[in-house]
Parts: structure tokens; sequence; C-alpha cells
């Protein structure tokens, strides 16, 4: 609770704003000292390159960690830059119509190792392109503005992937690295190469207000990637990406085993979803540190391949239990509830089929959804079957021109009442307590209080 109040005060000192003399606005109490992107050599016409100017003026602003931090000011203008890092005890503010924009150079997006707990980049074996905006064991960090934007300008990339002339894995927007109190907020993200905002082995990270959008047949460009982090929230966001607009990830196979570090307690709330060949929430497939205790309540999910979607493999070990989905709308969606335990990539030969997951407890209830091709499809793993799957109050709206069987099932067991159209037999297990779907709600009410 302690560290839940800390990212809640955080986002209160990023939200209300004053204003400067000179139009700068600044975060009260928090940043007593400020310097605007300008003062750096900075030029905001769209073509001159500032990577150095933002490096100059986050290392300045460093001095200021002991004195109470600094915010870095980015007013008005296209501000085109490469890769840059950011330090503790800093906030970076983007004025309206402030846009940062990632340059095409890929030389200006430097190469840096794959991160322990996957082995390889996102599109290739070995090193991959580091981040536009990127903060490493930091703390304190608040990125946010007045609906400034950020454009990552990600095409050139979709390019070079599908006609395989990358050389590293593309970059995301932003990614944090080992960091906590973690602010993202009052932003538009555009256009990432791969993956908009990514924490990865974070903890007590907030994101709201947050709009972000790619070309819905950019190819593998997630929207909001939680991966092995803890005490995450994300709130009052709209998303919509080509591929997965939120995903929860922590690991993959034998290197995310052996890194050891699952994602929990997170938390999604109000928020509008769309992913065009992929899922609005995914959990998977890679979670080989193990994802549980996942809260999500009032999401609306239009105009996508799939709604919720639940992904493992043989293999990938880890474990995804303890998740409760509620009060969900759908429109025009293809698959509104995937489970699979057959996502087979790999990032390489070093894994054991042995080392089966365990899908455990997961509870969605509160949906309904119009002009919906196939309600379910959920398919465990041979001989270890999903376990608990629970299904309360859902309604879905089958398409005319849908196939005749809504629901399709194997190797899961499960509870299931007040859902139309009828599920498969196999969620009707009398050996699945609904006790448990109902104690799961129950705790997801009281940890949002």
């Amino acid at each position: 609770m302690k560290r839940r109040l800390v990212v809640v005060a955080l986002v209160l000192l990023a939200v209300v704003e004053l204003v400067h003399g000179d139009g700068r606005r600044w975060a009260p109490g928090s940043r007593p000292h400020s310097v605007t992107i300008t003062e750096f050599g900075a030029v905001g016409d769209g073509k001159t390159l500032n990577t150095l100017p933002f490096q100059n003026a986050v290392f300045y602003a460093r001095s200021f960690a002991d004195k109470g931090g600094a915010q870095l000011y980015v007013p008005k203008g296209r501000w085109l830059t490469g890769s840059f890092n950011l330090t503790s005890h800093l906030t970076l503010f983007l004025e309206e119509e402030a846009v940062i924009i990632g340059t095409k150079d890929p030389s200006q997006w430097p190469i840096v190792e794959p991160l322990p707990s996957y082995g390889q980049g996102l599109d290739l074996p070995g090193p991959r392109h580091r981040s536009l905006i990127n903060g490493y064991n930091l703390s304190d960090v608040v990125i946010t503005g007045n609906n400034g934007v950020i454009d990552g300008q990600g095409s050139v990339w979709w390019d070079w992937l599908h006609s395989h002339e990358l050389n590293h894995s593309r970059p995301h927007i932003v990614e944090f690295l080992h960091s906590e109190e973690v602010v993202i907020s009052n932003l538009t993200f555009l256009n990432s190469p791969a993956w908009s905002i990514h924490p990865v082995y974070c903890s007590n990270v907030k994101v709201h207000n947050v709009t972000i959008k790619t070309s819905l047949d950019a190819p593998l460009t997630d929207g909001i990637v939680p991966d092995s982090c803890s005490n995450v929230c994300i709130e009052d966001s709209s998303i919509s990406v080509g591929h997965d607009a939120i995903s929860l990830k922590s690991g993959w196979d034998n290197y995310g085993i052996s890194f050891g570090r699952p994602t929990s307690d997170i938390h999604i709330s109000r928020v509008d979803l769309q992913a065009s060949s992929g899922a609005a929430l995914a959990i998977g497939s890679e979670m080989s540190g193990g994802i549980s205790d996942i809260h999500v309540d009032h999401i609306r999910i239009g105009s996508s391949s799939k709604g919720i979607s639940f992904r493992t493999t043989p293999g990938r070990g880890g474990y995804i239990a303890e998740v409760v989905v509620a009060d969900v709308v759908m429109d025009s969606v293809h698959l509104a509830i995937e489970f699979t335990g057959n996502w087979s990539s790999h990032p390489d030969d070093h894994f054991d089929p042995s080392f089966l997951p365990v899908i455990d407890q997961i509870t969605l209830k509160n949906m309904e959804g119009t002009n919906i091709s196939v309600a379910g499809v959920l398919s465990g793993i041979e001989g270890d079957p999903f376990s608990a799957i629970c299904l309360s109050n859902l309604n879905f709206s089958i398409a005319d021109s849908a196939p005749s069987s809504a629901w399709t099932c194997s190797n899961v067991h499960g509870y299931s009442e007040l859902v139309f159209p009828k599920p498969c037999s196999e969620l009707h297990d009398t050996s699945t307590n609904s006790s448990i779907c109902f104690s799961l709600s129950s705790y997801s009410a009281l940890a949002v209080l």
C-alpha cells in the first residue's frame, strides 16, 4: 500500500501544474529546478538533429538530483532526435504542440545487449536497437505534458522488417529497466518502431491518460507492455495498434525461468483498446517468470482480431494465475476470448518441452459483446490442462456470418454461469468450485479501493 501511495502522489504532482512567467509549466514541490531544451542548442524545426542537446540537458539535470530534481521542458516545436537516456528525479515535460520525433537514421539508435530474460531481441537473435527514450536503474521519473506528442516514425522500421533488411531488432519509443516510481501521463505516442511503452524489471509504474496509435497494419506494434514488473497501474487511456494493445509478459522460455522475475500486482482500468491483428489484452505468451495478481476492469474493445487472449506453450514453464477481468464491452471482435497452449514460438532450440506452464484461477465476468464472430476458443495442453477457468455473466451477440460453433474447448476445466451462447461442457466441470471464482472477484474489488 505504501508503494501505491507513492505512485499516486507522483501522478498528482505530474498533472497539477503551475505556470512560470515565461509560460513554462512545472510540477509544484517536486521539481524546484527547470531547464528548457533550447538552452542546450536544440532547434525545433523538425530537421535539425537534437540528440546531443537532449543528452546534454539530461546530464545537466542530473546535477539537481540531490536538490529536489529538475524538469526538462520541451516547448512547442518539432524536435528531431535519436536515442537518449533519462536520469532519476527528472520530469520530462512536453508542452502543447511539442513533438519529439525519432530520427529515421538507425545509427542514432545505438545497439545494446538483449534483455537477459529473453536471450535475443524482439525480431532477431543477438543485440537490439536501444529505444528512443530510456531509463536504467532510475527512481522518481515522470514523462508528462500538456498533450504533447512523441512520434517514433516507425514506418521505415516496419518496411525493413517486412523486407528482411533489419540488422538488429527494432527499438521501442520508451523503455525503463530496473527502475521504480515511474509516471507516464498526458501524452500521445505515435508510430512506434515496435512497442510504445515497455517497463521491464520495474516497480511502482503508473501510466495514465495516454493515447497510443500506430497504423493498423504495422507489424508487431504493441501498445503498453509491462514485463517482469510489479505494482503497475494503467488507467484512462486509449490504444489503437497493429498488434496487442496491452500485453503482460515475464520472459521467454529458459531465459525467463532463469531470470525468475514475475509480473504481479497489475491494475488496468478504464481503457479503450483496438488491436487489428492481435489482442486488445494479451497475457503471455512470454510468461516464463510467472504472471499473477492481475485485475482488469471497465475496458472497451472495438474492431479487433481478438478481445482477451491467454497464451503459452510447452517449454515456457512459469504460470498465469489469479487473474480477474471484469466489466468489458466488445464490439466487432472476431474472437472474444482465447486460451491457447500452443503459441509455439521460441527464442532458440535451448528449451525443455517438459517445462509445462500452469494456467489456473482465471475469472472473466460481466462482459457483453456485439457483432462477435466466435465467443471463445479455449485450448489447453494435453496432460497439462488449464484449470479453474471461471466465466460469469457473459453475453455475446454472434454475427450472422459467424461459424456455427460459438465455443471450442479442449484440455481445460472450469465453471460457468449466466453465459450466452452456452459454453462447452468443459466449462461446467463439477470439480471446479465456484467459490474460487467469487473469492477472486471479491479480492479484485477490494484491491482497487
